[in-house]
C-alpha cells in the first residue's frame, strides 16, 4: 500500500514538474496541437461545422483517457484523483492551445452560447461515454458475449455518426 502511495504521488509530482516547469510554448504537445487547430480549419474550409469536429475530438480525447486510466490500473498506479487529473490534462491540453491561438473562443462561432467545439467535445464525450455504457450492458446481458464483432465499436460510434450528420445538415450554409 505504502508504495502505491509513493508511485501516485512519483507520478503526480513528475508531472506536476514538467508542466510548471514548462515554458509557455512548450507546455502542451505542439504537434498535437497543430494537428488538432489544422484538423479544424481544415474541415470548416471543406463546410464542416466546429461543432462537428468537437464531436469527434471529444469521443477521442475520453477514448485516451479511458486507454491512460487501464494502462495506470493494470500497474497500479490508478486513484480517483489521478484518474480527474487524467481527464482534466487531456481536455486542458486541447481546450487551452486551441484557446491561446484563437481557434475557440470568438463570438461568432457559438451555439446555444458556447464555443461550438466546446460544445460538440461535451456532446462527443457524453455519446462516446453512453455509447461504451450501452455496450458492456448489452454484452453483460448475453452472457458476457457480444452479439456481433466489433459490437462495443459499432455501438460507440453510430451514435456520434448521426449527431454528426445531424449537426452537419444544421449548421450548413446553403
Amino acid at each position: 500500500m505504502q508504495s502505491r502511495n509513493k508511485a501516485a504521488i512519483g507520478l503526480i509530482g513528475t508531472g506536476l514538474g514538467y508542466f510548471l516547469n514548462a515554458s509557455i510554448a512548450h507546455a502542451f504537445c505542439p504537434i498535437c496541437t497543430i494537428a488538432v487547430g489544422g484538423t479544424l480549419v481544415l474541415l470548416e474550409r471543406f463546410g464542416v461545422d466546429n461543432t462537428v469536429s468537437g464531436l469527434w475530438i471529444g469521443a477521442l480525447s475520453l477514448s485516451m483517457i479511458y486507454w491512460t486510466n487501464d494502462w495506470l490500473k493494470a500497474r497500479r498506479y490508478y486513484t480517483k484523483l489521478i484518474g480527474l487529473l487524467v481527464h482534466l490534462f487531456y481536455y486542458g491540453s486541447i481546450i487551452i492551445p486551441l484557446w491561446m491561438t484563437g481557434i475557440i473562443g470568438q463570438p461568432e462561432k457559438r451555439i446555444w452560447g458556447i464555443d461550438k467545439v466546446i460544445v460538440g467535445m461535451a456532446l462527443g464525450s457524453i455519446l462516446f461515454f453512453g455509447g461504451v455504457w450501452l455496450a458492456d450492458v448489452i454484452k453483460k446481458n448475453n452472457n458476457n458475449k457480444v452479439y456481433f464483432p466489433f459490437q462495443k465499436i459499432v455501438i460507440s460510434l453510430v451514435p456520434l455518426i448521426i449527431l454528426s450528420i445531424i449537426f452537419f445538415l444544421a449548421t450548413r450554409t446553403i
